[in-house]
Protein backbone atom coordinates (compact mmCIF):
# COMPACT_ATOMS: atom_id res chain seq x y z
CA UNK A 1 0.00 0.00 0.00
CA UNK A 2 2.77 2.26 1.15
CA UNK A 3 3.67 1.94 -2.69
CA UNK A 4 0.86 3.15 -4.34
CA UNK A 5 0.39 6.50 -2.12
CA UNK A 6 4.12 7.74 -2.77
CA UNK A 7 3.34 7.58 -6.38
CA UNK A 8 -0.35 9.21 -6.09
CA UNK A 9 0.90 12.50 -6.18
CA UNK A 10 3.26 12.70 -8.88
CA UNK A 11 0.91 11.20 -11.18
CA UNK A 12 -1.60 14.10 -10.41
CA UNK A 13 0.86 16.45 -10.90
CA UNK A 14 1.63 15.17 -14.09
CA UNK A 15 -1.79 14.58 -15.34
CA UNK A 16 -2.80 17.80 -13.94
CA UNK A 17 -1.84 20.25 -17.15
CA UNK A 18 -2.96 17.75 -19.52
CA UNK A 19 -6.35 18.46 -17.62
CA UNK A 20 -5.96 21.72 -18.06
CA UNK A 21 -5.68 21.68 -21.79
CA UNK A 22 -8.38 19.91 -22.54
CA UNK A 23 -10.86 22.05 -20.06
CA UNK A 24 -9.21 25.16 -22.19
CA UNK A 25 -10.42 23.42 -25.59
CA UNK A 26 -13.76 23.32 -24.05
CA UNK A 27 -15.53 26.34 -25.25
CA UNK A 28 -13.80 25.40 -28.95
CA UNK A 29 -15.54 22.30 -29.34
CA UNK A 30 -18.89 23.74 -28.22
CA UNK A 31 -18.82 26.28 -30.38
CA UNK A 32 -17.46 24.00 -33.18
CA UNK A 33 -19.79 20.86 -32.49
CA UNK A 34 -21.33 19.53 -35.54
CA UNK A 35 -19.87 21.81 -38.10
CA UNK A 36 -18.39 21.41 -41.32
CA UNK A 37 -15.00 22.43 -41.64
CA UNK A 38 -13.16 22.58 -45.24
CA UNK A 39 -9.36 22.12 -45.16
CA UNK A 40 -7.22 22.46 -48.05
CA UNK A 41 -4.23 20.54 -47.70
CA UNK A 42 -1.02 21.76 -49.55
CA UNK A 43 2.19 23.31 -49.57
CA UNK A 44 5.37 21.87 -47.24
CA UNK A 45 2.31 19.59 -45.53
CA UNK A 46 2.36 17.72 -48.21
CA UNK A 47 6.11 16.74 -48.41
CA UNK A 48 7.05 16.34 -45.12
CA UNK A 49 6.47 12.63 -43.24
CA UNK A 50 6.31 14.00 -39.97
CA UNK A 51 4.18 17.03 -40.98
CA UNK A 52 1.61 14.80 -43.22
CA UNK A 53 1.24 12.26 -40.10
CA UNK A 54 0.46 15.78 -38.31
CA UNK A 55 -1.78 16.66 -40.44
CA UNK A 56 -3.78 13.58 -40.40
CA UNK A 57 -4.28 13.22 -36.39
CA UNK A 58 -5.62 16.45 -36.79
CA UNK A 59 -7.93 16.00 -38.88
CA UNK A 60 -9.03 12.68 -37.23
CA UNK A 61 -8.78 14.36 -34.15
CA UNK A 62 -11.18 16.91 -35.32
CA UNK A 63 -13.95 14.15 -36.66
CA UNK A 64 -13.73 12.60 -32.84
CA UNK A 65 -14.57 15.83 -31.41
CA UNK A 66 -17.11 16.44 -32.88
CA UNK A 67 -16.31 18.27 -36.35
CA UNK A 68 -17.18 17.56 -39.70
CA UNK A 69 -13.70 17.34 -41.70
CA UNK A 70 -13.82 17.64 -45.19
CA UNK A 71 -9.98 18.04 -46.93
CA UNK A 72 -9.48 19.52 -50.49
CA UNK A 73 -6.01 19.11 -52.01
CA UNK A 74 -3.77 19.91 -55.20
CA UNK A 75 -0.29 18.46 -55.64
CA UNK A 76 1.91 21.25 -57.44
CA UNK A 77 5.49 19.05 -56.21
CA UNK A 78 4.43 15.83 -56.69
CA UNK A 79 2.62 16.93 -60.15
CA UNK A 80 5.92 18.76 -61.40
CA UNK A 81 8.26 15.49 -59.95
CA UNK A 82 5.89 13.19 -62.50
CA UNK A 83 5.76 15.11 -65.43
CA UNK A 84 9.29 15.68 -65.20
CA UNK A 85 9.29 11.99 -65.38
CA UNK A 86 7.03 11.39 -68.00
CA UNK A 87 9.55 14.42 -70.43
CA UNK A 88 6.71 16.80 -70.54
CA UNK A 89 7.85 20.76 -69.52
CA UNK A 90 6.00 22.54 -66.76
CA UNK A 91 4.65 26.19 -67.56
CA UNK A 92 3.53 28.55 -65.84
CA UNK A 93 1.01 31.64 -66.80
CA UNK A 94 -0.94 34.07 -64.89
CA UNK A 95 0.56 31.84 -61.97
CA UNK A 96 -1.24 28.69 -63.48
CA UNK A 97 0.19 25.45 -64.80
CA UNK A 98 -0.20 25.28 -68.70
CA UNK A 99 -2.29 21.60 -69.05
CA UNK A 100 -1.87 19.98 -72.08
CA UNK A 101 -4.20 16.76 -72.78
CA UNK A 102 -0.88 14.60 -72.19
CA UNK A 103 -0.36 16.73 -68.94
CA UNK A 104 -3.54 16.06 -67.77
CA UNK A 105 -3.42 12.79 -68.10
CA UNK A 106 -0.43 12.74 -65.90
CA UNK A 107 -2.00 15.68 -63.22
CA UNK A 108 -4.88 13.46 -62.70
CA UNK A 109 -3.12 10.14 -62.01
CA UNK A 110 -0.99 11.92 -59.46
CA UNK A 111 -3.88 13.76 -58.20
CA UNK A 112 -6.74 10.69 -57.57
CA UNK A 113 -4.02 7.77 -57.56
CA UNK A 114 -1.27 9.44 -55.55
CA UNK A 115 -1.36 12.10 -53.48
CA UNK A 116 -5.25 11.33 -52.64
CA UNK A 117 -4.26 7.48 -51.99
CA UNK A 118 -1.61 8.11 -49.61
CA UNK A 119 -3.64 11.47 -47.84
CA UNK A 120 -6.87 8.64 -47.23
CA UNK A 121 -4.19 5.92 -46.44
CA UNK A 122 -3.13 8.40 -43.37
CA UNK A 123 -5.96 9.18 -42.39
CA UNK A 124 -7.76 5.53 -42.26
CA UNK A 125 -4.48 4.15 -40.08
CA UNK A 126 -6.36 5.85 -37.34
CA UNK A 127 -9.95 3.93 -38.11
CA UNK A 128 -12.21 3.53 -41.53
CA UNK A 129 -12.72 7.04 -41.83
CA UNK A 130 -11.48 8.65 -44.79
CA UNK A 131 -13.35 8.04 -48.34
CA UNK A 132 -11.30 9.39 -51.47
CA UNK A 133 -13.48 11.25 -54.38
CA UNK A 134 -12.27 13.84 -57.45
CA UNK A 135 -14.76 16.61 -58.36
CA UNK A 136 -15.68 14.62 -61.57
CA UNK A 137 -17.44 11.69 -58.47
CA UNK A 138 -21.30 12.60 -58.48
CA UNK A 139 -20.62 15.83 -60.53
CA UNK A 140 -19.17 17.20 -57.31
CA UNK A 141 -17.45 19.76 -59.36
CA UNK A 142 -18.14 21.06 -62.83
CA UNK A 143 -15.78 23.49 -64.42
CA UNK A 144 -15.79 25.23 -67.94
CA UNK A 145 -12.59 26.14 -69.51
CA UNK A 146 -10.41 29.18 -67.68
CA UNK A 147 -8.51 31.51 -70.13
CA UNK A 148 -6.55 34.21 -67.85
CA UNK A 149 -5.68 37.63 -69.08
CA UNK A 150 -2.36 38.83 -69.76
CA UNK A 151 -1.75 41.77 -70.71
CA UNK A 152 -5.29 42.31 -72.01
CA UNK A 153 -5.66 39.31 -74.12
CA UNK A 154 -7.00 36.04 -72.95
CA UNK A 155 -5.05 33.18 -73.26
CA UNK A 156 -5.44 29.41 -73.94
CA UNK A 157 -3.40 27.13 -70.65
CA UNK A 158 -5.18 24.07 -72.24
CA UNK A 159 -6.87 22.07 -69.45
CA UNK A 160 -7.69 24.27 -66.94
CA UNK A 161 -10.85 24.89 -65.22
CA UNK A 162 -13.08 27.21 -63.84
CA UNK A 163 -15.73 25.59 -61.15
CA UNK A 164 -19.21 26.66 -62.51
CA UNK A 165 -21.51 24.34 -60.40
CA UNK A 166 -21.24 22.47 -57.61
CA UNK A 167 -23.22 19.48 -56.09
CA UNK A 168 -22.63 18.50 -52.59
CA UNK A 169 -24.38 15.88 -52.47
CA UNK A 170 -21.98 12.69 -52.31
CA UNK A 171 -19.63 15.08 -49.97
CA UNK A 172 -22.74 15.20 -47.52
CA UNK A 173 -24.10 11.66 -47.99
CA UNK A 174 -20.44 10.86 -46.39
CA UNK A 175 -20.31 13.12 -43.44
CA UNK A 176 -23.74 12.29 -42.65
CA UNK A 177 -21.90 8.66 -42.71
CA UNK A 178 -19.34 9.54 -40.37
CA UNK A 179 -16.37 9.47 -42.97
CA UNK A 180 -13.89 12.17 -43.59
CA UNK A 181 -14.52 13.01 -47.56
CA UNK A 182 -10.79 13.34 -49.48
CA UNK A 183 -11.34 15.33 -52.53
CA UNK A 184 -8.79 15.98 -55.77
CA UNK A 185 -8.99 18.95 -57.19
CA UNK A 186 -10.33 17.90 -60.98
CA UNK A 187 -13.48 18.63 -62.46
CA UNK A 188 -15.21 17.42 -65.77
CA UNK A 189 -16.48 19.80 -68.06
CA UNK A 190 -20.50 20.41 -69.34
CA UNK A 191 -19.72 21.72 -72.86
CA UNK A 192 -16.95 19.83 -73.89
CA UNK A 193 -17.22 16.02 -71.53
CA UNK A 194 -13.14 16.59 -70.57
CA UNK A 195 -11.31 17.13 -67.35
CA UNK A 196 -10.19 20.05 -66.03
CA UNK A 197 -7.51 20.55 -63.44
CA UNK A 198 -8.92 22.84 -60.85
CA UNK A 199 -7.01 25.27 -58.58
CA UNK A 200 -6.97 23.66 -55.08
CA UNK A 201 -7.41 26.91 -53.05
CA UNK A 202 -10.21 27.69 -55.43
CA UNK A 203 -12.02 24.40 -55.22
CA UNK A 204 -11.71 24.42 -51.68
CA UNK A 205 -12.71 27.82 -51.08
CA UNK A 206 -15.61 27.08 -53.49
CA UNK A 207 -16.51 23.81 -51.65
CA UNK A 208 -17.04 25.79 -48.08
CA UNK A 209 -19.52 28.25 -49.52
CA UNK A 210 -21.43 25.60 -50.75
CA UNK A 211 -21.63 23.38 -47.95
CA UNK A 212 -22.14 26.15 -45.59
CA UNK A 213 -18.99 25.44 -43.45
CA UNK A 214 -18.37 27.15 -40.54
CA UNK A 215 -14.47 27.73 -41.34
CA UNK A 216 -12.33 27.38 -44.24
CA UNK A 217 -8.48 26.39 -43.41
CA UNK A 218 -5.97 26.93 -46.34
CA UNK A 219 -2.41 25.45 -45.32
CA UNK A 220 0.05 27.62 -46.64
CA UNK A 221 4.49 27.73 -46.07
CA UNK A 222 4.36 30.83 -44.87
CA UNK A 223 2.79 32.30 -41.33
CA UNK A 224 -0.34 33.92 -42.79
CA UNK A 225 -0.79 37.12 -44.55
CA UNK A 226 1.55 39.66 -44.01
CA UNK A 227 1.02 43.70 -42.87
CA UNK A 228 4.02 44.98 -45.37
CA UNK A 229 5.67 42.13 -46.86
CA UNK A 230 9.07 42.20 -48.00
CA UNK A 231 9.40 45.11 -45.02
CA UNK A 232 7.96 43.50 -42.44
CA UNK A 233 7.35 40.39 -41.24
CA UNK A 234 4.54 40.88 -38.91
CA UNK A 235 1.14 38.85 -39.74
CA UNK A 236 -2.03 40.38 -39.70
CA UNK A 237 -3.88 38.09 -37.42
CA UNK A 238 -7.15 39.01 -38.31
CA UNK A 239 -8.73 41.52 -40.82
CA UNK A 240 -12.37 41.96 -42.66
CA UNK A 241 -13.32 41.39 -46.71
CA UNK A 242 -13.07 44.24 -47.27
CA UNK A 243 -10.03 44.95 -45.64
CA UNK A 244 -8.54 41.85 -47.56
CA UNK A 245 -10.27 42.95 -51.49
CA UNK A 246 -8.09 45.97 -50.85
CA UNK A 247 -4.70 44.27 -49.87
CA UNK A 248 -5.10 41.96 -52.97
CA UNK A 249 -3.73 43.92 -55.53
CA UNK A 250 -0.47 43.84 -53.78
CA UNK A 251 -0.34 40.35 -52.99
CA UNK A 252 2.24 37.86 -54.29
CA UNK A 253 0.92 35.54 -56.71
CA UNK A 254 1.43 32.67 -54.32
CA UNK A 255 -1.33 34.03 -52.07
CA UNK A 256 -3.50 35.69 -54.32
CA UNK A 257 -5.71 32.46 -55.04
CA UNK A 258 -5.48 31.52 -51.28
CA UNK A 259 -6.36 35.11 -50.06
CA UNK A 260 -8.98 35.01 -53.30
CA UNK A 261 -10.29 32.04 -52.16
CA UNK A 262 -10.68 33.01 -48.69
CA UNK A 263 -12.80 36.32 -49.27
CA UNK A 264 -15.05 34.55 -51.65
CA UNK A 265 -15.66 32.21 -48.97
CA UNK A 266 -16.49 34.61 -46.60
CA UNK A 267 -18.99 36.54 -48.78
CA UNK A 268 -20.62 32.96 -49.75
CA UNK A 269 -22.01 32.61 -46.13
CA UNK A 270 -18.71 30.80 -44.57
CA UNK A 271 -17.98 32.09 -41.03
CA UNK A 272 -14.07 32.40 -40.86
CA UNK A 273 -11.46 31.87 -43.27
CA UNK A 274 -7.74 31.16 -42.07
CA UNK A 275 -4.68 30.89 -43.93
CA UNK A 276 -2.35 28.51 -41.51
CA UNK A 277 1.30 27.58 -41.45
CA UNK A 278 1.16 24.13 -42.42
CA UNK A 279 5.18 24.15 -41.81
CA UNK A 280 4.00 23.93 -37.62
CA UNK A 281 2.72 20.69 -36.37
CA UNK A 282 -0.47 20.49 -35.31
CA UNK A 283 -0.87 23.94 -36.67
CA UNK A 284 -4.95 22.99 -37.23
CA UNK A 285 -5.93 21.90 -33.97
CA UNK A 286 -3.61 24.90 -32.71
CA UNK A 287 -6.21 27.46 -34.76
CA UNK A 288 -9.67 25.73 -33.88
CA UNK A 289 -9.01 25.02 -30.12
CA UNK A 290 -6.59 28.45 -28.98
CA UNK A 291 -7.05 31.51 -28.33
CA UNK A 292 -3.36 32.18 -30.23
CA UNK A 293 -4.73 31.29 -33.59
CA UNK A 294 -1.55 31.08 -35.10
CA UNK A 295 -2.38 32.24 -39.24
CA UNK A 296 -4.45 35.06 -40.36
CA UNK A 297 -8.34 35.10 -39.95
CA UNK A 298 -10.47 36.41 -42.57
CA UNK A 299 -13.89 37.74 -41.19
CA UNK A 300 -17.38 38.77 -42.71
CA UNK A 301 -17.65 42.67 -42.43
CA UNK A 302 -20.35 43.27 -40.25
CA UNK A 303 -18.47 41.05 -37.81
CA UNK A 304 -14.71 43.03 -37.99
CA UNK A 305 -16.29 46.73 -37.83
CA UNK A 306 -17.16 48.12 -34.73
Amino acid sequence: MSGATSNAPTRKHTALPKAQILIEALPWLTRHHGKTVVIKFGGNAMIDEDLKAAFAQDVVFLRHAGLKPVVVHGGGPQISAALDKHGIVSEFKAGLRVTTEDAMDVVRMVLAGQVQRELVGLLNQHGPLAVGLTGEDAHTLTATKHQPEIDGELVDIGRVGEITEIDTGAIEALLADGRIPVVSSIARSQDDHHVYNVNADTAAAALAAALGAETLMVLTDVEGLYENWPDSDEVISRLTASELEKLLPDLSSGMVPKMEGCLHAVRGGVTTARVIDGRVQHSILLEIFTDEGIGTMVVPDEQGES
